[in-house]
This record gives structure tokens, C-alpha cells and sequence, in this order.
């Protein structure tokens, strides 16, 4: 149903309620309130396309039989002029449920409007003019991203793209924890690299990072390579392996670097990178910590300034500034977030990890001990569990520390088809390569919501059948492009006259349960957007696959009869066109041939 019918019934259904609750016997016209009209699709699709159980919710009011009450509101709506063409039938059900049929031309009108709004169809422009900020990924420049991170920029994206799909201005934000203990762990061991030593051996720093990678770091420092900066200018090596701040600003720029690489591996881009650093340098922490004193929310104890997050729901309270000066991480934090209500972003997603869940409270306390009118629930966060990598039926182990874990772009060029251990240089793999294996690993990650755990197959990203499902409904859109093409060629059809075709051949249970599973795309999208979970989309498209293949097994589509031809070629026209816009939104490609 599409939205504009939706709203046509739920006002017919209004007006029908006022007129019947008028003639009811007893009921006080002045203090008689029409209820939210909410319409459901039944749980069994014998009983209609469309149920409301609005007489029910006023059966006590009106003091009437809920039954009975439901017949004369379904006897009023059918006899306003605007029902005619649009409901075809109507029951009363159960102990009053409304349940409507919509006529089987009311159905096939979601094929023009999939015309006519082409790339924008399901799109709304409800929220317009309200702004939200997405940070995601923000993985500390330690390292490579790792699968955890790969499911994070999956679901920021996507999460980003639902929320464009409704008309927010969708502001996309990576934060560089580019400060702290972790950054001084990374120049210690590149230096310890660079000095010749290796994990093992005696001089190797207990808390050091063991990946290959500080290798690589090291080797390029001392050989005075140029990386390139993000923001900035670029960055070379000294060749000094004693000049510790030397080695931190390389390091932190070499893997902010090939950071930026798996990202563009990924297609996942952002507007803004913001440095924790920079939180520093500009004040902005100690700023945030003499507002939190002031305010009268903090007290020291051992050495260490404490904040009272209990006040705000936290388990304990917690340290803000260590006994030894230095600041615990939740402090940047809060610092950070307050950047973000200053730069007018009053909706704030935050999609981190799982690990992250003790953060919440305290990011949230922080904010609300400042009291400068931030709202209790901001930020909202989306927490996703980690990935699980299998392989030839075995798990692949991730370990950061031991530098074996698996890495973003690992998981794209193996979905893609390359072996592990393949020593092709990551400029030197083709594009279709990296696009088959980008494409599976969005759809696979944020096709489980994000709360739950997941066990990405990499055998199973590989098949193609229909077993694999990103193949499945990538390859329902090569397949109707097939199809018109060969309509092209061997009738010569023409695309542009489709919206034109008559639509009245499409009356088969087939044809109209695909009709009907495009028209459920604007509200699925409406729905993932407020709900937050992308993994409606995937769940829809696969649906929708599964749909198409049904209708294209049990009906022909070239027939001889022009008429009949046409209305299928249209519909298939027109399926093609959503999945294509479902597809864009979680950033997976749409091949025309596979």
C-alpha cells in the first residue's frame, strides 16, 4: 500500500468513526475524541491487505458492541465517494477487527508511482530540515581496522543512508583517538621495531603491539618514506629511532593512512575526521572539566578528581583526572559530545561496539552534570556484538595483540575471491574483484540486526547460488535486465513508454503478491529509519527476490500477447527499479549481468 492510499484510508476511517460515534446513542459529541487510526497488515493474508482495530478502542467509550460497532464504521467508510476504486471489500473479524481489500487497480498503482519517482520511489521528506550527526568506525589509529570495525562502517552507512532516505541532512563523523596511552603503546613499539628488536626477545616492551604491521612502520620510518596526511601536511620519517615523538607523529600517520585506504576499499566516506588531539590543543578538556567543577558535580578522593555519575544513573562514580594528572578517557569524550550539541547537532547516533556499553552512562553523566541544556538520552547509541570469520568450516582467530586478526580488507579481497596469504599488492587487484568482494561484506554485515552476534561464512560469500544472499538478490537484478533486454531486441520494446502500458493483465496471485511486496518498500524504509535497523532493508530485498523468482517461475513473461507482455515487462521494470534502490541504500551495487 502506498503511503498517499494509507493516508486516503486512514481518513476515510476517521471520518467514518465521527460519523457512526455521532449517531450513537449516548455518546457526548463534545467530549468524543477520534482515536490515531492505525492500520496493520493482518498476520494471515487471507483476511485482506489491510486491518484496524479502531472499534475495539472505542467500544467502552461508546459503550457499543465492538462487532457491531466495526460494521457500521466499515458500512459508513464504504459509502464515501473517495472508497469507490480503492476498497474492494471489507469484514468485520474476530471480536471487532476491521479487515479491508484493496481492489486489485489499487494495487498495480505502486508500478507508475515506482515510475515516476524513479531513484527517489520510498524515499519521504518527513524529517526535512532536521540535521543528525553519525560518528562511526572511530577506530584508534593503532592499528588496521579489523572486522569489528568492518561491521561498525557497514552500519553507520547504512544507518546514515536510511536516515537520508527520510529527509535528514545526514552528517557522516570519524573520531581519531589520536591521544593517550594507546598512541604512546604504538610509538614504543614502533620504536622498538625500528631499534631492531622483535616480539620475544628481552628488550621487547611488555604492553608493545606484535603485528607484522609495526614492522612495516618502522621499515619506512628509518627509510624517510612521506606518508600521506589526512589533514595536514604529509608526513616523513626522520630515520632517528631514538626520537620518540618523531616515530608517535609518523606511526599515528602511516595507519591513519592505510585506515583511510580499507575505507576507500569499503566505499565508505566521511565529512569530517575529528582529533581527539585537538581537544587538547584547543582547550576544549580542560575547559569541560573547570565547567564540571563549577557545576558542583565533583570531588576528589585519593589523588583523583572524581565525577558523581551516580547522580545520573551510573553504577559508581567515576575518576575524570588521575591522581597522576593524566585524564581518564571518558573526559575527551565528554568533551567531544559537547562539540557536537555546539555544532547544532541536536540527534546524535553513536555506533560503537558492544565493549562500549559502560561508556553510555558515563558520556550521558558528564553531559547532564554540565548543565548547559543537553537532553538526557543524547547521544543514542546503536551497540553491535562482534564478528566471528569462518573458513573452510574453521574459525579464523582474532587477536590484536598477536597481530592475527582479521582485517577489513582481508575480509573483502577473500569475499572477493582472493586466497588467504595471496601476495598480490592491494593496487594491483581489479576493481570487480574488490566490488564483488565489498558488496558481500556490507550486505552479510548488517544483515543480522546489529545487537546480535554474527559468523561471517566466507565459503558462503563465495557461492553463487542461491544459497549466498547478496548473489540471490543481485542476481534477480541481472535477471530482469536480461529479460528486458532481450524485450528490447526481440520486440522492440521500449522503456520509456512503460508508465504508459495497462496494467490490467496483472491479476494473477503471482503478479499481485510481487505488486504488493514493492509497495511495502516506503514504509520499510520509514521503519528502518526510525527504528535504526538497516537490517530491514536486507531482509526486505531478499523477500523481494524471493518474490520476483516466484512470479518468473510460475508465469512467462515474453508471451505472444502484446498486452499481457507489456504489463509484465513493466512489472519487472519496475521491481528491478527497487531493488536497485534498496540496494544503494546499504551500498551494495546493482549488476546488470552476472
Amino acid at each position: 500500500m502506498l503511503p498517499a492510499q494509507k493516508h486516503t484510508l486512514e481518513t476515510l476511517l476517521a471520518q467514518a468513526v465521527t460519523q457512526v460515534a455521532k449517531a450513537t446513542e449516548g455518546a457526548s459529541e463534545a467530549a468524543f475524541v477520534v482515536p490515531a487510526i492505525t492500520l496493520e497488515r493482518p498476520k494471515v493474508a487471507a483476511h485482506g491487505d489491510v486491518a484496524c482495530n479502531v472499534a475495539m478502542q472505542l467500544a467502552k467509550p461508546l459503550r457499543a458492541n465492538p462487532r457491531q460497532l466495526a460494521q457500521q464504521i466499515v458500512d459508513a467508510a464504504l459509502a464515501q465517494p473517495e472508497a469507490a476504486g480503492l476498497i474492494d471489500g471489507a469484514e468485520v473479524a474476530g471480536p471487532g477487527f476491521i479487515n479491508l481489500r484493496l481492489s486489485a487497480a489499487a494495487k498495480r498503482a505502486v508500478i507508475g508511482a515506482v515510475f515516476a519517482e524513479g531513484e527517489a520511489f520510498g524515499r519521504s521528506q518527513r524529517e526535512a530540515g532536521k540535521q543528525v550527526l553519525v560518528e562511526f568506525v572511530s577506530a584508534n589509529p593503532t592499528g588496521p581496522l579489523h572486522v569489528g570495525h568492518g561491521r561498525q562502517a557497514a552500519l553507520g552507512d547504512a544507518i546514515s543512508n536510511v536516515l537520508a532516505s527520510q529527509g535528514y541532512g545526514v552528517h557522516r563523523e570519524f573520531y581519531y583517538n589520536d591521544a593517550g596511552v594507546q598512541i604512546a603503546n604504538l610509538a614504543v613499539s614502533t620504536q622498538a621495531r625500528a631499534r631492531g628488536f622483535k616480539p620475544g626477545d628481552a628488550e621487547w616492551p611488555e604492553a608493545a603491539y606484535n603485528g607484522e604491521y609495526i614492522a612495516d612502520i618502522a621499515r619506512d620510518y628509518l627509510a624517510g618514506a612521506t606518508v600521506a596526511a589526512k589533514d595536514g601536511e604529509p608526513v616523513q620519517g626522520a630515520q632517528d629511532p631514538e626520537n620518540l615523538e618523531a616515530i608517535r607523529r609518523f606511526a599515528v600517520a602511516y595507519l591513519r593512512h592505510e585506515q583511510d585506504l580499507d575505507l576507500q576499499a569499503f566505499g565508505v566516506k566521511f565529512d569530517r575526521y575529528y582529533l581527539e588531539s585537538s581537544l587538547y590543543t584547543e582547550g576544549r578538556v580542560v575547559k569541560t572539566v573547570e565547567a564540571l567543577v563549577a557545576s558542583g558535580q565533583t570531588y576528589e578522593q585519593d589523588g583523583a578528581l572524581w565525577l558523581k555519575t551516580t547522580d545520573y544513573g551510573d553504577d559508581k562514580d567515576r575518576v575524570m583526572r588521575k591522581s597522576d594528572g593524566t585524564y581518564t578517557y571518558f573526559l575527551p569524550d565528554v568533551a567531544y559530545h559537547v562539540t557536537k550539541w555546539e555544532r547544532g547537532f541536536t540527534k546524535v547516533i553513536n555506533v560503537q561496539g558492544s565493549d562500549h556499553h559502560g561508556t553510555i552512562a558515563r558520556v550521558r553523566a558528564g553531559l547532564q552534570a554540565l548543565g548547559v541544556g543537553i537532553p538526557k538520552g543524547y547521544p543514542d547509541y546503536v551497540l553491535h556484538k562482534m564478528v566471528t570469520v569462518m573458513r573452510d568450516g574453521q574459525e579464523v582467530k582474532i587477536s590484536k595483540r598477536a597481530g592475527s586478526y582479521v582485517t577489513v580488507r582481508d575480509l573483502i579481497e577473500w569475499s572477493g575471491g582472493l586466497a588467504p596469504g595471496h601476495e598480490t599488492a592491494p593496487d594491483q587487484i581489479d576493481e570487480a574483484t574488490i566490488r564483488r568482494g565489498r558488496d558481500a561484506v556490507r550486505f552479510f554485515l548488517i544483515s543480522r540486526k546489529a545487537d546480535t552476534e554474527f559468523v561471517f561464512d566466507i565459503d558462503l560469500a563465495l557461492k553463487q547460488n542461491d544459497e549466498n544472499p547478496v548473489y540471490y538478490v543481485q542476481y534477480a537484478h541481472a535477471r530482469i535486465s536480461s529479460i528486458l533486454g532481450d524485450w528490447q531486441g526481440k520486440f522492440g520494446g521500449d522503456l520509456a513508454a512503460l508508465p504508459a502500458v495497462d496494467l490490467a493483465p496483472l491479476s494473477s496471485e503471482r503478479a499481485l503478491a510481487l505488486v504488493a511486496k514493492l509497495a511495502e518498500y516506503p514504509d520499510m524504509l520509514t521503519h528502518a529509519a526510525s527504528e535504526l535497523a538497516p537490517h530491514a532493508v536486507a531482509f526486505y530485498l531478499r523477500e523481494l527476490a524471493a518474490e520476483f523468482h516466484s512470479f518468473y517461475n510460475a508465469e512467462r513473461v515474453l508471451v505472444d500477447d502484446a498486452r499481457e507482455r507489456d504489463a509484465r515487462v513493466a512489472l519487472l521494470a519496475a521491481t528491478r527499479r527497487v531493488l536497485a534502490n534498496g540496494l544503494a541504500v546499504i551500498g551494495v551495487s546493482a549488476p546488470e549481468r552476472m
